[in-house]
Formats: structure tokens, C-alpha cells, sequence
């Protein structure tokens, strides 16, 4: 696979083969207002604290997308699993989805996810008849992906495109939706134990050198904070040196050799029927059983639905959950 296909995980939506990602902002930081600071910024502890939230029936998100309902909105399509994640922190199933999230133990579980209508078409192109049968009071998905939706949209129903590029972005999306639907009490709840956990692995930050990597075959790619949300948590937990080339994921796996790699968690994307771990295939380079982390058994194959696509506070703390566990 082309190293150009690799650049959808860098807003972590797994689609088909050539699929891409996208991502941008939102309200909150530590302290539960505007972003301080740069996806991955280690300089400060995460603030527990959490602002009340109001019910609203109009919000504006802190990349400038409005959103304006008559009700507090019921029935909602989820185009991008970060939706998913959030409408079940709020205690909510959405009527239609087109990610694998919910199947997740730590969301609805697979026997309650299949009640779950999946809208076709894919990520890329889910169908506009498909989403509007469903009766939608909200449409939420991926603004540079499915925002050219939004014309066939207008007037049936409304469309609001999110962006994430940072935790705290999705934790201002997660208040936003929390005001719209009027579950600001879950939403508050939501963002407390998120911001509880992250300060709990910032007290127990660990000083091993740790990788995420992501891919189908040998052309893999390196998630680094500035490009990806799960990433972004890692330099408040460990020691992690990999930076955005412009090309995400652009390192070789001479450049991972000679940074003596702790824990590597691996991420598998499959774009149709699965055909192995990308940890089994990268076994054949004579380089890869010289890493530190593969020679100790310390290489993690994580969930990509979660780790890649989730992006949300419940995503989030499980990647802490599992990543933490990994560098102790």
C-alpha cells in the first residue's frame, strides 16, 4: 500500500483502501476553556476541573461551525465513530452509524451494537436516502470528509461537521453536545472522569520510549501528536519523540531501531476482509526482531476502532487504560 493511503489515519477514520481522515477544533483545555496549547503539549498537568454546562438549543464549536436546533435533537446519524463515542457517554444509541465502534465491550457490546443500523455506502460515500430514512433531528460527521453532504441535507435535516485534532477538542464536542441534548449532567460526568484518568497517568508517567504504528503491510505509517488524537495523550504518559514530517508516518524502521523502543502498540487497519496483524508481516524484516520492544514482547496489536478511529473521552480513557498498563 502506498505510503499516500497511510495519511487517513492522521484523523483516524479506517474507510477502504485509499481512505482518509480529517480533523480540526473545538471548545476546552485543561482548565475546560479555549485550547492551551498544541495537541501532545507535556508542559502542564491536566486540570480536573469542569465547567458547568448549559443547555443550549444553539451552539457555535470552536472551529466556527453553528449549530442551531428548535428541540433538543433525538434521533441522530453518526458518520464519524467520535459521534458514537460521545452519544454514549451521554447514555444515547444513535438510530444509524457507519462505524464498528459501538461494538466495542467498553460501548454497547456486539449483541446491542447489531440493533445498531449501519449506513451504507462507507465512510467515504455513505448514501444521502439511506441517512435521510432514518429520520435524522442531527447528522454529525467529518467535516473534510462528509461536508459535501450537507447540501442534500439542507432542509431535510442538520448537518454538523466535526473536526478533532486534540483531546481537548473532543472533550469540547463532547460539552457542546451535552448543551444541544440537554444531558449536561452526563456530559460533565463524562469530561470529569476523563480529565481524572488522564491526571491519574501524568501522576505515573513512565520514562520508556514508546510507539504507535499503523498500517496493513510493510508500508507503515508512525502516529505523532501533532496529527493524531490517541497520539497526542502520549508525551503526558511517556517518552515520545516521533514528530510530524508533513508526510505523516514517515519514518523507516531504521529510524524506530535507533530510538530503542520500549512498547510499541500496533494498529491493524483492514480494508476489507482481514488479513492478518500488521505486527506478523513487519516479522519478516530481519530489523524488526533487533527493536528493543519486539525482542521483550512488549509489541501490543491495540484495536484500531478504538485507538484510531474512537477519538472520544470513552476511546480515550481506554487507550490510557491499555497504554499505562503497557509502560509500567
Amino acid at each position: 500500500m502506498p505510503r499516500s493511503a497511510l495519511r487517513f489515519r492522521r484523523w483516524a477514520a479506517i474507510a477502504v483502501l485509499g481512505g482518509l481522515l480529517a480533523g480540526c477544533g473545538a471548545e476546552n483545555a485543561d482548565s475546560g476553556s479555549p485550547a492551551a496549547g498544541p495537541a501532545g503539549d507535556s508542559g502542564s498537568r491536566t486540570s480536573t476541573e469542569v465547567r458547568p454546562i448549559q443547555a443550549a438549543t444553539r451552539i457555535t464549536d470552536a472551529g466556527g461551525a453553528t449549530v442551531s436546533l428548535p428541540k433538543p435533537p433525538e434521533r441522530i446519524v453518526c458518520l464519524v465513530a467520535l459521534c458514537d463515542d460521545i452519544l454514549v457517554e451521554l447514555g444515547m444509541t444513535p438510530v444509524a452509524t457507519n462505524s464498528q465502534l459501538l461494538a466495542h465491550p467498553r460501548f454497547l457490546g456486539k449483541e446491542k451494537a447489531a440493533g445498531v443500523p449501519v449506513v451504507p455506502g462507507g465512510f467515504l460515500s455513505p448514501e444521502v436516502e439511506a441517512i435521510l430514512s432514518h429520520r435524522p433531528d442531527l447528522v454529525i460527521g467529518l467535516g473534510d470528509t462528509h461536508g459535501k453532504l450537507a447540501p442534500a441535507l439542507k432542509g431535510a435535516t442538520v448537518f454538523w461537521p466535526l473536526q478533532p485534532e486534540s483531546w481537548q477538542d473532543s472533550v469540547g464536542y463532547l460539552r457542546d453536545l451535552a448543551a444541544l441534548t440537554g444531558r449536561t449532567e452526563q456530559g460533565e460526568k463524562a469530561e470529569k472522569a476523563f480529565r481524572a484518568r488522564l491526571a491519574r497517568a501524568e501522576e505515573e508517567t513512565s520514562d520508556k520510549t514508546a510507539l504507535i504504528i499503523y498500517g496493513s503491510d510493510e508500508n507503515f505509517g508512525v502516529a505523532t501528536p501533532k496529527t493524531d488524537v490517541a497520539a497526542g495523550l502520549f508525551p503526558k504518559i511517556s517518552h515520545y519523540p516521533w514528530k510530524s514530517r508533513g508526510v505523516d508516518g514517515a519514518y523507516s524502521l531504521e529510524e524506530i531501531l535507533a530510538r530503542d523502543v520500549d512498547v510499541l502498540f500496533v494498529e491493524t487497519l483492514s480494508f476489507g476482509a482481514p488479513d492478518g496483524k500488521l505486527s506478523d508481516k513487519l516479522a519478516g524484516n530481519p530489523l524488526w526482531s533487533r527493536i528493543p520492544a519486539v525482542r521483550n514482547g512488549k509489541v501490543i496489536e491495540v484495536d484500531s476502532e478504538v485507538w484510531a478511529k474512537g477519538r472520544g473521552t470513552r476511546s480515550l480513557g481506554v487507550v490510557l487504560d491499555e497504554a499505562t498498563a503497557a509502560l509500567r
